[in-house]
């Protein structure tokens, strides 16, 4: 699945590093604990989460995601964007919660990691 299918799936607006929309997305993980994601992910491309601050962008970072999408409308500050695009971390913005992107997008085909 292509960056831009997630981001229409989940309704969602794509704030910085939209010239990497055709990039593929294999995997998925959704949490609001960053130490989860460095704990327990392996092989994702895409965090799905509602935790908005800079620590997201380098826990990405850290794993080699190509994209987060932040949920339930929260809208990253101008830092975060900049770091992101720095990194080259696709950003989307959706109104959908959590629970509903997860499914949306499970149900579309994309799977969890390992």
């Amino acid at each position: 699945m292509k960056i831009k299918d997630v981001a229409e799936i989940l309704q969602g607006e794509i704030l910085c590093c939209e010239e990497q929309a055709d990039r593929e997305v294999q995997a998925a993980c959704g949490s609001d604990m960053m130490s989860d994601v460095l704990a327990y992910v392996k092989d994702q491309a895409l965090l799905i989460t509602g935790l908005c601050n800079p620590q997201v962008i380098r826990t990405a970072v850290m794993m080699d995601m190509i994209c987060i999408a932040f949920v339930r409308g929260k809208e990253p500050t101008a830092e975060m964007i900049e770091l992101a695009r720095a990194k080259g971390i696709t950003i989307i913005r959706t109104p959908r919660r959590m629970f509903s992107a997860c499914g949306l997008l499970y149900s579309a085909g994309l799977k969890s990691g390992k």
